[in-house]
């Protein structure tokens, strides 16, 4: 069984074709409606609310390709940023794929500037004001998110749904700061978010089933297979992967075999498309030391600490791909 976080080596992020370039939106998605429930309940007009209009924020890989991926289904799309430096890198990732999807024929140039035209980048948190849905995609910090869930519980409509893209942490604890608990709930797509099928839907002890519906139907609106989580440490997906990747970095550090080798076996005796190694760089080593964090903290199982190895690379700053430092990027082989 290949995890769901593995993509082949020689897949480019934004080379994904939509995967129904026809549905443009045509959908907006809306609550389905439950005849069982009051008219009154808070429940009910989360059912009668339609999404149509959703906020990104964080514009780094996956804030940027989760907004490529939404603005190809259709939706009006605003994506933030803290400062215009950090949004224009993000902005460019989503056009630039475009360019490249058009360039390869797989969109014509009318539909890539159709899909262009529904993005718009900010700094100001204040224009989410008018968002159905705000998926949030900043640092795996909890004192972070928490702080930016209360802000977003002061400006969103009262009917909206937050969401987090965290692949580990908790999300009733970014739900407490809010006045919305049945609304919030966790929505984590995989990296490459243009390109991976797969979204956990987390469920908190609060979520309604009206917002677990949603999301559901959202997440299909773009193309994805959702799946259903719990609200714990590391969901489905990670709380399997996570011991495997940090496996073999104890393999590696302990000197049972070379990186390389623990990456060829794995590829060619259980058919993945990539090794562990090749994944920690891809995925990123300080994004799976805070996955690893968050799941021993609630599980103290070995197999989920750390090793050393691992918080060593990150505390000197080798994140993997997405700085150009890891286990194999930015080292001479």
């Amino acid at each position: 069984m290949v995890p769901a976080d593995v993509v082949p080596a020689d897949v480019v992020p934004a080379d994904v074709v939509p995967a129904d370039v026809t549905r443009q939106a045509a959908g907006a998605v809306q609550y389905s409606a439950d005849t069982t429930c009051s008219p009154y309940t808070s429940d009910e007009r989360i059912r009668s609310m339609t999404i149509k209009h959703v906020g990104v924020v964080g514009a780094g890989l996956m804030g940027s390709g989760i907004a490529q991926t939404i603005a190809q289904a259709g939706y009006d799309v605003v994506l933030m940023e803290v400062n215009q430096e950090l949004l224009d890198r993000g902005l460019a990732r989503v056009h630039g794929a475009w360019r490249m999807l058009a360039g390869k024929g797989k969109v014509t140039e009318a539909q890539a500037k159709e899909y262009g035209g529904r993005i718009r980048g900010t700094l100001n948190l204040q224009e989410f004001g008018d968002r159905d849905l705000v998926i949030e995609a900043i640092i795996e910090n909890m004192d972070e998110k928490k702080k930016l869930f209360s802000a977003l519980d002061a400006i969103l409509p009262a009917e909206a749904l937050l969401v987090s893209n965290t692949s580990s942490l908790p999300i009733i604890e970014m739900a407490s700061v809010t006045g919305r608990q049945e609304r919030v709930a966790g929505l984590h797509f995989f990296n490459p978010a243009p390109v991976m099928k797969l979204v956990e839907i987390v469920r908190t002890i609060a979520t309604s089933e009206a917002t677990i519906t949603t999301l559901r139907d959202f997440s299909t609106s773009l193309g994805k297979t959702p799946i259903i989580a719990k609200d714990t440490a590391g969901f489905v997906v990670n709380f399997l992967l996570i011991p495997y990747m940090l496996a073999a970095v104890r393999m590696y550090e302990n000197g049972l075999a070379t990186k390389e080798d623990i990456d060829t076996g794995m590829k060619l005796g259980c058919g993945y498309p990539m090794g562990p190694f090749e994944l920690l760089d891809y995925v990123g080593l300080d994004t799976t030391l805070y996955a690893a964090e968050a799941i021993y903290k609630e599980y103290p199982d070995p197999a989920y600490a750390p090793p050393t190895l691992l918080r060593r690379m990150v505390q000197a700053g080798r994140y993997g791909k997405k700085n150009g430092k890891g286990f194999y990027v930015g080292v001479e082989q």
